[in-house]
């Protein structure tokens, strides 16, 4: 698997690029600037060695500015690339950068918060999964986006166990998974998830990580 890194700090860049080469994943690129990441995504680096990436894990603020070079980038490359799975890697809850990032509603997409990542093995699973095409959120972005959407009939009606469910499928949690952490049955994530569906007005699907992508995407459209 092929991995681009974009990071402005060093030690931070050089951790994460060694941590993802001991579980075997191949680190083509580890960049500090947005200029640099969309070369090592489409132009130069990423698109002349052997095609795109795999999965993009990128900080949003990189220099010169620190604003949201990185999620630009990202976004950039993106709209060249459709699809192209992007995990993002930062400080800070930032809501309309977590909103544009889903806005399209293509599969491969995460947003993890650096000091919220405890566990290495963890770290590497979500990077995995979003490559295959599935999400990694990290519950306190899940309930921000939430919680911003509160005026919206559709997602107020949701009980507190669906919000629960719905925050446990956009981590990419399977209905096993969901119901070992709340301690129900698979039967009751399944009877919520349906209900979640219904009240969202989305059509249902078998597909996990289509299904969590689709709920992701009217909840910050």
């Amino acid at each position: 698997m092929r991995v681009v890194i974009a990071e402005d700090l060093f030690l931070l860049r050089d951790g994460l690029t060694r941590l993802l080469a001991a579980h075997d994943l191949d680190v083509t690129a580890a960049v500090d600037n947005g200029e640099d990441l969309l070369k090592a995504l489409i132009g130069a680096g990423g698109g002349e060695a052997g095609g795109p990436p795999d999965v993009a894990v990128v900080d949003v603020r990189l220099p010169p500015t620190f604003t949201d070079e990185g999620l630009r980038a990202a976004l950039a490359a993106r709209r060249q690339l459709p699809g192209l799975p992007v995990l993002v890697l930062s400080q800070y809850v930032e809501q309309l950068y977590a909103r544009e990032l889903l806005a399209s509603g293509h599969g491969g997409i995460g947003y993890l918060l650096k000091d919220r990542v405890f566990d290495s093995r963890q770290f590497v699973d979500a990077v995995r999964r979003v490559a295959a095409g599935g999400t990694a959120m990290d519950p306190e972005v899940i309930a921000r986006l939430l919680a911003s959407n509160d005026g919206d009939d559709r997602v107020g009606s949701l009980s507190p166990r669906e919000r629960d469910v719905l925050a446990l499928m956009a981590e990419g949690r399977s209905n096993a998974a969901i119901a070992q952490r709340l301690s129900v049955t698979e039967r009751s994530v399944a009877k919520h998830t349906a209900s979640i569906f219904l009240k969202l007005d989305l059509q249902p699907s078998e597909d996990d990580n289509r299904r969590v992508l689709a709920v992701l995407a009217y909840l910050n459209r």
